[in-house]
């Protein structure tokens, strides 16, 4: 969430911000109901200065046996006023409080202005592309074929867009969640964490998917709790409400979870395979810093997310999100894309984000300085390590054979107890 305050004092630039972002916002009613609530807070302050006041000169009245009653029934308006006032300040405030929760981030002055994902900025291309000299195949043709997925009977169990793995399948999707978990628990400092994946509204409002992505969630029916889109929501809001000693940070926190996502309006894009799923695995990386420390904490969060896919020999590219693209509590974003060659292009794998204070602010996350008495809003940051579906995808479409079977990454054979390749199981 933005800060009032720094939107009065630079509405200017908050407005070209929204621009870029082609986000169309007038600010009107927010200026107006802001002159509003400090209108009402004067008049409300004045009216209890008298009652106060009368109050006294009742209670010298009533001492010296001279009629009160007057100046009672006239107190008595007054705390009516009071109260009259106090609702409509009261309304006053949510409604800015309203406005304020559905504002976005603002961008970072460093990303690439643009409308949509085709106006992203590449930075860097990391291996290449291996060349086959066979017919080549997409995951999930692979994976029915091998006997080890199967998105049909997934779809007999629950619906379309949810996964069934089976065998080395389900063996290989655990050892991707163990030997994520170990990279960024033993090499880079993050404590793993194991959090709810049922999360209520104000942990889903801190972290801006609600109120502005509800169609997006699934809610449990007549409960205020949501299943979490990503473990991001329960770790980022660990500390939700605190106040933070400067020297404990930045915290690092890394947790695998299933997530759950309606994809509203995307029906139509991706439907075959797991690229695009209700119901996947991934292992997140949540940050919680000083806002000195953010960018270079956003540099390694990203080096941190690199580091599989170069462990798992993956061609990947990193590309950094244009205003039009940028999620709607970041500032910056970095989009880490691994080949697919079942389909001819890179697929986006892990968004790795710096949010500034504007998470922080929702779920008012603080920290004090040493000596300092007045507290500040901690920074965020968070990045898949990776999406597993994903890479489970990746995997069989990279290491895939001209007789059908798979050879596992080096970096997998200890998690997969020896095994060296999938050969068919069906």
């Amino acid at each position: 969430m933005l800060d009032l305050k720094y939107i009065k004092n630079n509405l200017d630039l908050v407005k070209k911000g929204m621009e870029k972002r082609r986000a169309d916002v007038d600010f009107s009613d927010l200026l107006e109901n802001e002159e509003k609530r400090k209108s009402f807070l004067l008049k409300i302050e004045d009216l209890r200065h008298q009652r106060n006041t009368v109050s006294d000169d009742i209670a010298q009245m009533k001492k010296t046996g001279k009629d009160a009653q007057p100046s009672i029934d006239k107190m008595r308006a007054v705390s009516d006023q009071i109260k009259t006032l106090d609702r409509e300040l009261t309304a006053i405030q949510e409604a800015i409080q309203n406005f304020l929760i559905a504002l976005p981030n603002l961008p970072h002055e460093d990303v690439p202005e643009g409308k949509d994902d085709t106006q992203n900025r590449l930075e860097r291309t990391i291996g290449t592309p291996r060349k086959f000299d066979f017919k080549i195949k997409d995951h999930a043709d692979i994976g029915e074929d091998l006997g080890i997925l199967d998105l049909g009977r997934a779809a007999k169990l629950t619906g379309s867009r949810f996964p069934l793995y089976f065998g080395s399948g389900a063996r290989l999707e655990r050892a991707l969640i163990n030997f994520m978990l170990d990279i960024h628990t033993k090499e880079h400092g993050y404590k793993e964490t194991l959090p709810p994946f049922i999360v209520n509204k104000t942990t889903m409002t801190g972290t801006g998917q609600l109120p502005k992505f509800e169609e997006d969630l699934f809610k449990l029916e007549g409960l205020d709790y949501y299943l979490i889109p990503t473990s991001e929501v329960p770790l980022t809001n660990i500390h939700a409400g605190e106040i933070l000693n400067q020297a404990k940070l930045p915290l690092k926190f890394t947790a695998y979870t299933p997530c759950f996502r309606s994809e509203a309006g995307s029906y139509g894009r991706d439907t075959k395979g797991l690229i695009r799923q209700h119901q996947f695995n991934k292992v997140e990386m949540v940050k919680i810093t000083t806002p000195e420390s953010s960018f270079d904490e956003l540099e390694s969060l990203l080096a941190n997310a690199e580091t599989i896919l170069t462990r798992l020999e993956l061609p990947f590219q990193v590309a950094t999100l244009c205003t039009g693209d940028l999620g709607f509590s970041a500032t910056k974003t970095y989009d880490i894309e691994v080949w697919m060659p079942g389909q001819n292009k890179y697929r986006e794998i892990s968004s790795c984000s710096n949010c500034l204070d504007f998470q922080a602010r929702r779920a008012n996350i603080r920290f004090r300085r040493e000596g300092q008495k007045k507290p500040e809003f901690c920074h965020t940051l968070n990045g898949s390590g990776l999406a597993v579906g994903r890479t489970f995808a990746a995997i069989l479409e990279n290491y895939q054979q001209a007789d059908g079977s798979i050879i596992i990454p080096d970096a997998l054979v200890s998690y997969m107890g020896g095994q060296k390749a999938i050969e068919n199981e069906s």
